[in-house]
């Protein structure tokens, strides 16, 4: 074998980073790597390269509890966020445990060496490494890095103009003064709006269904006047523990009084518009939370819109032709570029190959513990953020739990330690499947299963994880010492 680890981590985005720089504190002598597909790290901010790349959470919750973000912006851009994800691996030193250009093909668990084998790929030439590991930690995300969603789209290949998906953003494309029609109406989309209209010479946002856009400020005054006050430190903890009591409050108000805050959120785009603006292009047929909500910094999209920069055209799309697109409606928008901001495909670890003692394991047959640990796979866990909340704030406590998880097993000088599930636990539903957003409607099926409860039920709710992850590491779910292989266990 080429390399040898206490902890292998596959990923170095803001899960990948956030995991090895608890690992690094909390337990430092543990010899760990991160394997990295791409040739820099920072996952999805540094992939999206589309103009107006932006987070769609706050940063003092998107940023790590252990490091406080100190921007002015409260969404901050693809770049700051990389510069944010950089500076802090450096900080902790885990920059220097990357490993580049490694696409993962597959891991395998050997029950009688107790360890994993993690066969990789090096991008540029294709040849194989062989790594093993005690433990293996996957922060990969759950979309595909290859390619985003595409529909079909009839007669495409007529159409004469430029044509984009923001997954890959080509590097110089020159938009001044263009007609641009941008397809979708999902967080990218209303990212992208209203950066391609400040130079476009006009940005239609062609939509099938209208989504929620709510306009929240970008600058945060009471966060300058603490700063001043408070120590960072403070500052930061005061701050993202306030923020963090705003996000669960409105989504627990839009989740018990659907209506009303239906009513308040079209109230607000309402008065970001103006009178006369068709509130059908935004008023959608489901309740709020049902997808998640669209952010607009400072309503620069309501902006954009308002100063006719921009339009919204609610219609489906006929083909596409020569000069542009044709409607059902029978309209042609004539279009030098056309961006399809139609969404994301899922995938699951990677799209990395799971087996255990030469059987292949799925993901999707199974439940997860906690939402860290995986049902009946030894010494492994996987990283996933918040639907309804920044996807930090969940990967600070799993990466948490996880060292203290290392740190039992090195206590009771077990090497193993294996989820398993009460019978009749496993239910027919995804951890995605209360967020009905398209991409989880193509993929979901690929996402862990959901269980009865907990600790088997992914409840997306921060103060309730905190509370769960607070508790012993000790727990009867867990099977310490050697694991063998089981079925699992259908509900």
């Amino acid at each position: 074998m080429d390399d040898d680890y206490d902890v292998l981590i596959v990923g170095a985005g803001v899960s990948g980073i956030g995991m090895a720089c608890q690992l690094a504190t909390k337990c430092p002598d543990k010899r760990m790597a991160i394997l990295e597909r791409r040739t820099s790290m920072g996952g999805t901010w540094d992939l999206f390269r589309y103009p107006g790349v932006r987070s769609d959470s706050d940063m003092l919750t998107y940023g790590f509890r252990f490091r406080p973000w100190m921007g002015a912006s409260v969404f901050a851009d693809g770049p700051s966020i990389k510069r944010y994800l950089t500076e802090t691996a450096r900080e902790y030193r885990v920059d220097e445990k990357i490993q580049f250009s490694l696409r993962i093909l597959r891991s395998e668990w050997l029950s009688a060496e107790k360890h994993w084998v993690v066969t990789a790929a090096e991008e540029d030439t294709g040849n194989e490494r062989h790594f093993t590991c005690s433990f293996l930690v996957v922060a990969t995300g759950y979309y595909n890095f290859d390619r985003g969603y595409l529909p079909t789209f009839p007669g495409k290949e007529r159409f004469k103009g430029l044509f984009i998906h923001p997954q890959h953003w080509p590097e110089r494309v020159d938009y001044r003064g263009k007609r641009v029609v941008v397809i979708g109406s999902g967080a990218t989309a209303v990212t992208i709006v209203p950066s391609l209209a400040r130079e476009a010479a006009h940005v239609i946002m062609l939509q099938r269904s209208p989504s929620y856009v709510f306009p929240f400020p970008g600058k945060d005054p009471l966060g300058v006047v603490l700063r001043r006050v408070l120590s960072t430190r403070w500052a930061y903890a005061l701050l993202r523990r306030r923020n963090v009591l705003i996000q669960r409050s409105m989504y627990r108000f839009s989740r018990r009084f659907p209506r009303l805050a239906r009513s308040l959120l079209l109230a607000s785009a309402r008065r970001r518009l103006g009178p006369g603006f068709d509130m059908s292009h935004f008023s959608p047929s489901y309740m709020p939370w049902d997808e998640r909500l669209c952010v607009a910094p400072d309503g620069d999209l309501y902006e954009a819109l308002r100063e006719n920069r921009a339009s919204v055209i609610t219609d489906r799309i006929e083909t596409f032709t020569e000069r542009g697109i044709a409607l059902k409606s029978g309209r042609e928008l004539e279009a030098d570029i056309v961006v399809a901001a139609t969404g994301l495909d899922l995938q699951v670890l990677g799209g990395m190959e799971l087996r255990v003692d030469g059987e292949v394991k799925k993901a999707g047959d199974r439940m997860t513990y906690k939402g860290v640990l995986v049902q009946d796979i030894p010494n492994f866990a996987i990283l996933l953020g918040y639907t309804n909340a920044a996807w930090t704030l969940r990967v600070d406590v799993a990466a948490d739990y996880v060292c203290r998880l290392l740190k039992e097993m090195d206590r009771r000088r077990v090497r193993v330690v294996t989820p398993r599930a009460p019978s009749g636990e496993l239910q027919n539903e995804g951890i995605l499947d209360a967020l009905k957003a398209g991409y989880v409607r193509r993929g979901g099926a690929l996402m862990p299963r959901q269980g009865r409860d907990v600790p088997w039920r992914v409840l997306h709710h921060y103060e309730k994880d905190r509370v769960m992850f607070r508790r012993s590491v000790d727990d009867p779910a867990l099977e310490w010492g050697a694991a063998a292989p089981r079925p699992v266990l259908q509900a």
